[in-house]
């Protein structure tokens, strides 16, 4: 049989590792989440923003200059989508991290004993010899 390398012997590797599942899992829940965030930008957020604006809807903003149309109203809800889903991927991580930082931290090392401590441990030593 022939050793495997190259390129397909990696991928294969890489998709035998139990991570690639968590992945796919995170990209599905993932674009779900998208759906929530652009549902809450058009149709809860830029309608209020729109009643400020005196616009029937935001994403109708535009300006013409020329023959092109400008639709900055877009624009502005494709940022906000965007912010939204970085504050939420920002927690997850920040909730992850804090998780791991948990679960790897060392319980600290005792403290050093004082000079009393180790003068005490000398005779707790040197009287146990005199009993045997």
């Amino acid at each position: 049989m022939a050793k495997e390398t190259g390129f397909f012997a990696e991928f294969k590797k890489f998709i035998a590792r139990g991570n690639v599942m968590d992945m796919a899992v995170g990209v599905i829940v993932g674009g779900a989440f998208k759906a929530i965030a652009d549902s809450l930008t058009a149709d809860i957020i830029m309608p209020i923003v729109g009643i400020f604006v005196q616009a029937e809807s935001f994403s109708k903003l535009s300006l013409t200059a020329g023959g092109a149309v400008i639709t900055y109203g877009n624009f502005i809800q494709a940022v906000l989508n965007f912010l939204i889903m970085a504050l939420v991927v920002f927690c997850m991580v920040k909730a992850i991290n804090r998780f791991h930082a948990k679960k790897d931290a060392a319980p600290p090392a005792p403290p050093a004993p004082s000079k009393e401590e180790v003068l005490l441990t000398e005779i707790r030593d040197l009287l146990k010899e005199r009993r045997s």
